[in-house]
């Protein structure tokens, strides 16, 4: 993969604040593609893969309810956030009712929209790697065997792993030669992201370290504000 980047769709009918709204999320790392009515977000939604869709409710031509029930019936899992000046509870209801993640009153402060755009993409990466049922993995010279917990080197005889320590190599492995989020992996495996699970996750990351220094070619890079990568050089 070459970008962890996500892809946003931003339907606004109000030119200024999407334009304004659009930069603000490109600054802050993710791709967004900016629609300016329904009609135009369902025909960019049908034509490309998001990872979330930011509708706001009051839009000519279809208002962002409508346009949610069109994009549920092809995608029922991407997540929905919907913003509105409008605070009826009714609205509030009827947005939850047609799957909305979550809802946002105009004006709301960009800090609040980003924190919950990083919580909903947050617990749907998580849900996704929960999901993998893969058990067996070939790292370099190594075979990992999550179910019992072995990493094992050639025709050695094979380590036996802490949970902690089989859950962080497997979801190393699970991103090999790619970005493992910090923040995925204590929220996945901590319960929690603060300075000691974070602390207690780099002493982690050093033991495994320590049992894959047999295989010169493995290397778990730390990326800088960022998280770890697990590479196999060739």
């Amino acid at each position: 993969m070459s970008t962890n980047k996500k892809n946003i769709l931003l339907v606004e009918d109000d030119p200024n604040f999407g334009s304004i709204l659009k930069e603000y999320l490109k600054i802050n790392g993710y791709q967004v593609s900016l629609a300016k009515n329904g009609i135009e977000g369902f025909e960019k939604f049908k034509k490309e893969k998001f990872s979330l869709c930011l509708l706001d409710v009051m839009m000519p031509y279809k208002d962002g309810f409508t346009l949610a029930k069109e994009i549920r019936e092809i995608d029922d899992l991407v997540p929905l956030i919907f913003l509105t000046a409008k605070t009826l509870k009714e609205d509030v209801l009827k947005g939850f009712k047609l799957g909305a993640d979550d809802y946002l009153t105009k004006p709301f402060d960009s800090e609040v929209l980003l924190a919950k755009i990083k919580s909903i993409l947050g617990r749907r990466m998580i849900k996704e790697v929960a999901d993998t049922v893969e058990t067996q993995f070939k790292i370099g010279n190594f075979n990992l065997n999550t179910k019992l917990r072995l990493l094992s080197y050639l025709d050695q005889n094979p380590i036996k792993l802490s949970p902690k320590e089989n859950q962080l190599l497997r979801l190393l492995a699970i991103h090999i030669n790619d970005l493992l989020p910090r923040d995925q992996a204590l929220s996945k495996i901590w319960r929690d992201d603060n300075y000691f699970t974070s602390r207690s996750m780099d002493v982690y990351i050093a033991k495994l370290r320590k049992y894959l220094k047999k295989d010169d070619r493995v290397e778990i890079l730390n990326i800088h504000g960022k998280g770890f990568r697990m590479v196999v050089n060739q």
